[in-house]
């Protein structure tokens, strides 16, 4: 690399008195970023998981891109630190532009590459605010999607700075169940699912492909975090596994935020696993049991080779209950 940027910079220098020493360095930082970019895409994995669907690893949580005619989809934008690889990745996959990005948290490593991402893109929306021919664009960046919970999350009350610039935060939000969006030739269906992991997941769903998004709600290798903080609760993630169940078939594929990729056959599973847990520890409340109590009995063991030690989502979910549910 320093042996590249030598020759480089003396073929600038070498083209005539013209070209300033400072014109050079900026130059070859600007080839040197290239290149850091460059090689930071080459780390990440891409796993493609259907026709026109794939799978980012490598970037914070992870990108689920849907390209078609209309553009990219790109579910969750990773860490703000790999951004511009993540940029590089899809434009090796596809000449068109990034239309969306769809947060399904406001966990910093579903949002931290928002603004690098969405400004990469560019805007299906005209104007006057409706959808456009291919080549009748006004330029802006591309949309960015998520619950509204995530926009307050993302925000600073008045007074306070933001953590995250203006260009990070979503552009449209909605706080009810369902929103319905069709591009690339395909219903797109976002569903909100409060308080499975915090109170602002998305599952989003492209029925055509078969293929389902769920962010940080499941997992096949670990315990997903349960965010009491903000909002979660394991009724919540016992609804949200219910309302999955409904979704899927035995083959669907369901792509998490970490981990492999995920079955139908698989969800069901995990829907029962929780339900199970959810009426355990309703059992634990009512007798007054505490979390040292819950840590010894330890309800899900049976399940610690395959997901590693439960205790502390255990102690998480009690803790949530403790919260969220009033025994009788």
């Amino acid at each position: 690399m320093r042996v590249a940027v030598a020759l480089a910079a003396a073929s600038l220098l070498a083209v005539g008195t013209s070209v300033s020493i400072t014109e050079a360095r900026s130059e070859l930082s600007a080839q040197q970023r290239r290149d850091a970019t460059a090689a930071a895409s080459s780390d990440l994995e891409v796993l493609q998981v259907r026709e026109n669907f794939y799978l980012i690893a490598g970037a914070g949580g992870h990108i689920g891109v849907q390209v078609g005619d209309d553009g990219v989809v790109v579910v969750d934008a990773g860490s703000s630190a790999r951004a511009d690889a993540v940029v590089a990745a899809i434009k090796k996959l596809t000449p068109k532009p990034i239309r969306y990005v769809i947060n399904t948290s406001a966990e910093p490593d579903h949002v931290g590459g928002n603004e690098i991402v969405t400004k990469a893109g560019q805007t299906l929306f005209t104007a006057t605010g409706s959808i456009a021919l291919p080549g009748d664009f006004i330029g802006g960046a591309a949309s960015i999607l998520a619950a509204e919970q995530v926009l307050t999350r993302m925000s600073a009350p008045t007074g306070q700075v933001s953590p995250y610039p203006g260009a990070a935060l979503p552009t449209e939000t909605f706080d009810f169940p369902r929103k319905y969006m069709y591009l690339n030739g395909e219903g797109i269906e976002v569903l909100h699912q409060p308080a499975a992991h915090t109170d602002g997941d998305l599952f989003i769903n492209f029925p055509k492909l078969n293929l389902i998004a769920v962010g940080g709600i499941v997992s096949a290798e670990d315990w997903p975090l349960l965010d009491y903080r903000n909002g979660a609760w394991l009724g919540g993630r016992v609804r949200a596994l219910e309302r999955l169940a409904g979704l899927v078939q035995p083959d669907t594929r369901v792509v998490p935020a970490t981990g492999r990729v995920m079955t139908g056959k698989e969800i069901d599973r995990h829907r029962d696993m929780y339900q199970k847990l959810f009426a355990t520890m309703i059992e634990y409340l009512n007798m007054g049991m505490g979390p040292e109590d819950m840590a010894r009995r330890n309800p899900l063991r049976e399940y610690q080779a395959e997901f590693g030690d439960p205790v502390p989502f255990t102690s998480g979910a009690l803790r949530s209950m403790q919260i969220a549910y009033v025994p009788d």
